[in-house]
């Protein structure tokens, strides 16, 4: 049998990536809602995640946005971008975790992640995906780990906030964010994730301004049916800046709502700041947030102008679903992207 030819085969990735991007582009102008499926799709194919992760360009395209590997290189780049003004959070890339035994030694790294953070003394929380932490063995386990991570930062006030994962999921972490705030008397040391693309969130953000709830905005990275989700990114967009608002009001600033807008558009953004403006809300009564590695000017600029920038900042070796999902909130991201890498 003929060996494979080996320049082919280190060849064929680049010419993946390529075509990839390529696709996405002329994808994005004739089928947005068609391409995010199908990346939302390939975040979850493990055969996808099998061939991409172990291709070096792979990890030279993702590594612009993740931190790197160890607890020592996402303290590393929180150091620096405090340096700049700027606070973050650290996530431990993993998710959809089937076991127990995979859940418990999630649970272990971010126990390391916070003993660092205190440590290093770094402006810095952290952020769990619900999944990571076993929610999928039981809501019990994730519970559990939830209170034992709470408690083993409490007394260096090292704060977690649970991202939000797909609909199905939005009840009972909100549930377990609720039991672990208020019977378990936590309370800003806990945060919770609303995604602006659901249509429940109205509701949801009413109840959390209501009982002054630590929240992030954002506006969602699953792919969810349009009974469930606004099907059009515009009408997302109009949301988003209905919640952002509903979280600026009086009533969120009088029960101690400190909110978080997690968004890289300028439009979401120059709309916030609008709003606070004309309600004469102080900069310092929120905080933006975007993700390592984008919008690194617009980031430079916010702190410039007074106001409050946080960056999450993943790190881990479980970068894949985090990274193919990150294109697939929005499929011209790949391009987004792409220039990104080049542009600095």
């Amino acid at each position: 049998m003929n060996k494979p030819n080996q320049k082919g085969r280190a060849f064929a990735p680049v010419l993946f990536l390529i075509s990839l991007v390529i696709f996405g582009i002329l994808a994005y102008k004739y089928a947005d809602r068609w391409l995010r499926a199908v990346l939302l799709y390939l975040s979850k194919a493990g055969w996808a995640q099998e061939t991409i992760s172990h291709i070096s360009v792979a990890h030279q395209f993702a590594d612009r946005f993740i931190a790197g590997d160890t607890i020592a290189e996402a303290i590393a780049v929180s150091q620096t971008m405090n340096q700049k003004g700027i606070t973050t959070t650290l996530n431990y890339l993993g998710e959809h975790v089937t076991n127990p035994q995979e859940a418990l030694a999630a649970r272990n790294e971010i126990a390391r992640l916070m003993d660092a953070i205190h440590e290093s003394g770094i402006q810095a929380y952290v952020s769990v995906k619900p999944s990571q932490l076993g929610l999928q063995v039981s809501p019990d386990l994730l519970y559990e780990h939830m209170r034992a991570l709470l408690e083993h930062g409490r007394s260096n006030q090292i704060k977690i906030r649970m991202d939000m994962e797909d609909h199905t999921t939005t009840d009972t972490t909100l549930g377990i964010y609720r039991r672990l705030r208020d019977e378990d008397g936590f309370g800003h040391n806990v945060g919770v994730v609303i995604q602006a693309y659901l249509y429940r969130s109205e509701a949801d953000i009413r109840q959390l301004v209501a009982e002054g709830a630590w929240v992030r905005l954002c506006k969602g990275a699953y792919a969810e049916p349009p009974e469930i989700a606004f099907p059009q990114k515009a009408d997302t967009d109009n949301n988003y800046i209905h919640l952002a608002q509903m979280m600026l009001s009086e009533q969120a600033q009088q029960n101690g709502m400190f909110p978080a807008f997690a968004t890289h558009d300028e439009r979401m953004i120059q709309a916030i700041q609008t709003y606070a403006a004309e309600n004469d809300i102080a900069p310092q009564s929120f905080e933006f947030q975007m993700l390592y590695g984008i919008r690194q000017a617009l980031q430079k600029k916010l702190v410039a102008d007074g106001y409050q920038m946080r960056v999450y900042v993943p790190y881990g070796t479980a970068w894949y679903p985090y990274f193919v999902r990150r294109l697939a909130e929005r499929p011209a991201n790949l391009w987004f992207f792409t220039s990104n890498l080049v542009k600095g």
